[in-house]
């Protein structure tokens, strides 16, 4: 049985659709579920200059969202305009969206800006993951990114190997990979990625938790990686303390508490707490160190200093 498919470039076809409107900035508010980095430092700069010296070429693209309207295209658009003092933002605004669509409107025109390479790990396993998704036909994609070509270059239309027959078969992770430029097992590994806390993979974007190691904790339920994130405050988790928690979960993903303590520190069930260094003020060490002394007269001082006060306390 053939499903039916949404002819989505009728509705952006629609003149309510494409009219491009002056929308407050502080009517404005980001995407619910975004995924993606704003610009900052010398970036964001030359954005809110170029604004400030051009306006804002290119509309974002809005949706109404109760007495505002819901960013899906623009967030950096719209951050720069308000550093520039701008009081409004053209804007596109899209009614009647599904989900699945605002979600493919975001994702899509991040990667097509972007760049695949140039977004982080969780970046782009969101992208991948929603490629990978049934639940968006290849129909509706291919209108979405020919539309995004349309508004980035009135004249261009999107490489022609990231368009699909509409009923052609559901993607697989080899084709996908193709499309990115990364392997089908890269694939796989950032779907698997995509199912991590924020906390989680935030950890693989900055590099402190492996890919694979990533991976092995996506098995585990939400709950028992949030205790996994609270871990990681205090240590490093390698692949091998990832498997060993996979493999102790249940059918549901769960581990108890002091399981995954036992796991991550040690025998003990009780967190090691790293120790911490302690910066002495300026003032303090010029009072009462002035002498030249050496860091490791120093070092002993103050601990038979510190012998002597918890001496004391014990005392009283």
């Amino acid at each position: 049985m053939n499903t039916p498919q949404f002819d989505l470039s009728a509705m952006l076809s629609t003149p309510q659709q494409t009219a491009v409107q002056q929308i407050p900035c502080n009517k404005l508010h980001p995407y619910h579920n975004h995924k993606f980095e704003l610009y900052s430092g010398e970036r964001l700069e030359d954005m809110v200059a170029s604004i400030k010296e051009n306006g804002v070429l290119s509309p974002i693209i809005v949706q109404p969202d109760g007495d505002g309207y819901e960013i899906l295209i623009g967030h950096n658009r719209w951050n720069a305009s308000k550093l520039a003092g701008l009081p409004n933002v053209p804007a596109i605004i899209k009614a009647g969206l599904t989900e699945d669509e605002a979600e493919m409107y975001v994702i899509e025109s991040n990667v097509m800006q972007r760049g695949f390479e140039n977004l982080k790990i969780s970046e782009q396993a969101a992208a991948v993951a929603l490629r990978h998704s049934e639940m968006f036909s290849q129909g509706k994609r291919n209108d979405i990114l020919r539309e995004l070509a349309r508004l980035e270059n009135p004249s261009a239309e999107p490489d022609s190997s990231t368009l699909n027959p509409v009923g052609s078969k559901l993607d697989t992770s080899e084709s996908i990979g193709n499309e990115y430029g990364v392997s089908k097992g890269s694939v796989v590994r950032l779907i698997r990625i995509n199912k991590l806390t924020d906390e989680l993979k935030a950890l693989v974007d900055s590099g402190e938790l492996s890919i694979r190691a990533g991976v092995e904790l996506s098995f585990l339920s939400e709950d028992t990686q949030d205790v996994v994130a609270e871990c990681a405050e205090d240590c490093k988790i390698d692949m091998k303390s990832a498997k060993m928690l996979r493999v102790s979960a249940d059918s549901e993903g769960n581990i108890d508490r002091n399981t995954v303590h036992a796991i991550l520190y040690g025998e003990d069930t009780e967190p090691k707490v790293k120790p911490k260094s302690v910066k002495i003020s300026h003032d303090i060490y010029t009072k009462y160190f002035s002498n030249g002394e050496k860091p490791k007269e120093i070092t002993e001082t103050i601990e038979k200093a510190l012998e002597l006060y918890f001496k004391n306390m014990e005392d009283e």
